[in-house]
């Protein structure tokens, strides 16, 4: 998958909760692309300003002005400001998409409790995307997620997804589900192998 990790911070408190008054958000409707990537930058971090910035995020076009809009409900980080970033994993604008990714990988503690819904979604790309997330997760809490998905996931492709995150992060209790998952896809070379390389990164005796 072509994100890149990026280190798990712990977004700042909101604003409010120092006692500042949250910024005006009309600023995010003004017809000028700079005033309103000016106004996105202010909001980071305000929880009052989620649904504003949530409403702005549906209409805007300007990429620069979208980043910015995501990073503020990114650095605000609450349960609100996920469920805004989670449905733009299906959007059709692989810029989003991506945009998304990063700004949900940056919140392993906050989107904890979304991984068991997202990783057993219908759409196989969504829970392929999901993997991504358990990147800058604890360790014991990634590979937890992922060997759970293993262990009923019927899709090759998104075995392979969450296979190349273990290799990156996977502790050695996952040894027995990658284990397992190679012998009920022993029939499709690419997983056979991802597994075997997988399984010697972890247990320390990849050459």
């Amino acid at each position: 998958m072509p994100f890149i990790k990026r280190t798990a911070t712990t977004p700042p408190k909101s604003k409010e909760d120092h006692g500042i008054s949250a910024p005006e958000t009309s600023g995010l409707q003004n017809p000028d692309p700079e005033v309103r990537w000016s106004t996105a930058r202010t909001l980071g971090g305000v929880a009052s300003a989620v649904p504003a910035l949530a409403a702005a995020l549906e209409k805007e076009r300007t990429p620069r002005v979208r980043e910015a809009l995501m990073t503020a409900l990114m650095r605000t980080g609450n349960n609100d400001s996920v469920l805004v970033l989670i449905p733009y994993l299906r959007s059709q604008d692989a810029g989003l998409r991506v945009a998304a990714i990063e700004a949900l990988q940056a919140l392993p503690e906050a989107i904890m409790p979304f991984m068991t819904q997202l990783l057993s979604d219908n759409d196989s790309d969504v829970r392929i995307l999901a993997t991504e997330l358990a990147r800058n997760m604890p360790a014991k809490e990634a590979t937890r997620v992922l060997c759970n998905l293993l262990e009923t996931e019927s899709h090759s492709n998104v075995c392979g997804a969450a296979i190349e995150v273990l290799a990156e992060v996977g502790t050695r209790d996952a040894l027995p589900t990658l284990k397992t998952c190679a012998e009920r896809f022993s029939n499709i070379p690419f997983l056979s192998f991802a597994v075997a390389t997988t399984i010697a990164r972890i247990a320390g005796t990849e050459s």
